[in-house]
């Protein structure tokens, strides 16, 4: 089991052993009462802040003693300048002797002039951003040519913070990234649901693109705003709105190839389609083209077309992670010390639980609770407890969650994402658990699979969240009795 992120530059291999961390490094940084320092050990002194374990006070503590305790600068005897010439904080000093807040705010200023002219929102960004717990992020942030970029027009006030001048720039992570933290610190008034938001621009978009081919653009058009646009909209607290988003995309995407293909290869539009045309394109072409099955349906429900048939994609087989295979997943998980804690955490719950992982993004502070017997997760209508061996897990994850030192912070989700206000993504977390060996869907029904064999399972669907029809199939997969057939014939999958 391997590091899903591995995060930094490599270091690089000398022959000098530095005192703290025990690598062979180049060239040591500084030299101190505990020994000589390389690089990454002064900036991580240089940056931790507590409680020394000499004087009491709370300060700086650059410094360790002989057992390891963390030391400020005076009780451990180090005589390097670590104070801000500005502001006269204890810090690294970065640039002129001026720590990474004061330099922040320099470099803000001079990018987003908030005073020239005085612009109130403008002057909010400034303060926001140089008041993030880590700003060296928000100066690594800054150099990346887009960003750069951006906060260049917004301060030449080119680009005005409004969401239509952000729907006019080119489409980039960047982009909403700046918006999203915009939005999340009340500079820019909500959309939202943001992957709504995005859906509807990236759809403006590629109908501009299909205005020339009339004949294409106007069912793909119906398709997408009649149906798609329409269902998006509608109020649903359970749904998932990027999977929502992202098959609305692909289906539209598909359609339109498929409309392309019918004009170029049969010189022909939708209004003369036959099943033969269908039969042709499928049998030809990989398996998702298929995805025009609703495409092709919604013609014939509202009496555009007639009906066509268009086989459903099945799986062939159920994919299922060994039970022995799954707990020996769960030990190494617990004992992968290397590994980032949240994604242990999150590995935990899909292969203790069989929580989908979008379930398991989606988790706020207040869905974890430490209790005497132990911690309890809520999903469903009923707490489910947690094994005793995870909670020195979950309180140190609880104490130390990532993405908190930058625009994201004070957020209440379990697992804070990058972009202001929003939790990791489940694809992102899909990419974690892949990366460490873990077949998402087999372990999670290898998951429900031995627990249905544990628990009733009206009890196990208050547990975990899932309708009792979806737990009857895993029970009836696992021989249980209660597991009905009907639920088996028509599975919820």
């Amino acid at each position: 089991m391997t590091d899903p992120r591995p995060r930094g530059r490599p270091r690089s291999i000398g022959t000098l052993e530095c005192a703290r961390c025990g690598n062979l490094v180049p060239r040591f940084r500084v030299r101190w009462p505990d020994g000589s320092i390389c690089g990454a050990c002064f900036t991580t002194a240089a940056r931790t802040y507590g409680t020394c374990a000499f004087c009491g006070e709370h300060r700086l503590l650059p410094g360790r003693s002989s057992t390891g305790a963390h030391l400020c600068r005076d009780c451990a005897g180090i005589t390097t300048t670590l104070t801000c010439d500005q502001c006269g904080r204890e810090a690294e000093r970065l640039r002129r002797g001026h720590c990474a807040r004061c330099v922040l705010t320099a470099d803000l200023d001079h990018l987003l002039h908030p005073n020239s002219p005085p612009d109130l929102r403008i002057k909010r960004l400034v303060t926001t951003l140089a008041a993030v717990p880590r700003p060296e992020s928000i100066l690594t942030w800054m150099r990346h040519p887009t960003t750069a970029d951006l906060l260049a027009r917004i301060g030449s006030r080119e680009l005005h913070l409004s969401h239509p001048a952000f729907d006019a720039l080119p489409s980039s992570r960047s982009v909403e990234h700046l918006r999203e933290m915009l939005v999340h610190h009340h500079m820019l008034p909500s959309r939202g649901d943001p992957h709504l938001a995005r859906f509807e621009t990236w759809l403006d978009r590629r109908l501009t693109t299909l205005e020339t081919t009339p004949e294409i653009h106007t069912p793909i058009e119906q398709f997408a705003r009649w149906h798609h646009l329409r269902r998006l909209r509608v109020p649903d607290t359970g749904r998932n709105m990027d999977n929502a988003t992202r098959t609305a995309k692909q289906e539209i995407t598909e359609a339109t190839k498929f409309l392309t293909w019918l004009r170029t290869e049969h010189h022909t539009t939708v209004a003369h389609l036959r099943q033969a045309h269908l039969d042709t394109y499928l049998s030809e072409g990989t398996t998702t083209r298929r995805t025009i099955r609703n495409f092709i349906q919604w013609r014939h429900r509202t009496g555009v077309a007639a009906r066509f048939t268009i086989p459903y994609r099945t799986a062939r087989t159920t994919p299922m992670t060994a039970s022995t295979t799954r707990l020996e997943l769960i030990r190494t998980t617990l004992e992968a010390d290397h590994i980032v804690l949240s994604t242990r955490i999150a590995a935990l719950l899909l292969l203790l639980y069989g929580i989908p992982v979008r379930k398991i993004a989606e988790l706020t502070l207040d869905d974890i609770t430490i209790t005497p017997p132990g911690p309890i997760v809520r999903i469903g209508t009923l707490p489910a407890p947690l094994p005793e061996p995870l909670l020195p897990l979950v309180q140190q994850h609880l104490d130390s969650r990532a993405n908190q030192r930058t625009t994201n912070y004070e957020s209440r989700w379990l697992f804070p994402g990058t972009r202001a206000g929003d939790h990791l993504t489940a694809q992102s977390l899909m990419q974690r658990l892949r990366k460490l060996g873990i077949d998402i869907r087999a372990a999670r029904n290898a998951a429900l699979h031995d627990l249905s064999k544990e628990i009733d399972a009206a009890s196990l669907a208050a547990l975990l969240g899932y309708t009792p029809d979806t737990i009857n199939i895993h029970a009836t997969r696992a021989g249980i009795p209660m597991g009905s057939y009907p639920a088996v014939k028509h599975p919820k999958r």
